[in-house]
């Protein structure tokens, strides 16, 4: 059984940053496409940005393109999404997922961001934009 835990969440003004970070229990996360989701109060679930399993092929959706990069370190088996310039509506629960068995290939595109591929899920960590 694979374990995600998410960390990085926190307080922070619009225009801010913060760097959140998913950290798999067990090695072998190289061999997975690993995404980035978040939820909103009273909102559903939708998906942020995904990562190819060589970190090499990134797909973002455009409410977060130019603002928001996601990374990984396969030696520490973490995921990153560093979030620049941020905005109120950025605020919710960010959740990363792994998705097993693999079944998108690189180049990464919108069907990176579909939940049902997404087998391991972190319990996600709040971010919360305000002035």
């Amino acid at each position: 059984q694979l374990q995600l835990v998410e960390s990085g969440g926190g307080f922070v003004q619009p225009g801010g940053s913060l760097r959140l970070s998913c950290t798999a229990s067990r090695d072998a996360l190289d061999y997975f496409n690993i995404a980035w989701f978040r939820q909103a109060p009273g909102k559903p679930r939708e998906g942020v940005a995904c990562v190819s399993d060589t970190g090499t092929s990134a797909y973002y959706t455009d409410f977060v393109k130019g603002r928001f990069t996601i990374s990984r370190d396969n030696a520490k088996n973490t995921v990153y999404l560093q979030m620049d310039s941020l905005k109120p509506e950025d605020t919710a629960l960010y959740y990363c997922a792994v998705e097993a068995p693999v079944t998108i290939v690189q180049p990464m595109s919108a069907a990176c961001l579909a939940e049902y591929i997404y087998r391991y899920w972190g319990q996600g960590t709040q971010v919360t934009v305000s002035s």
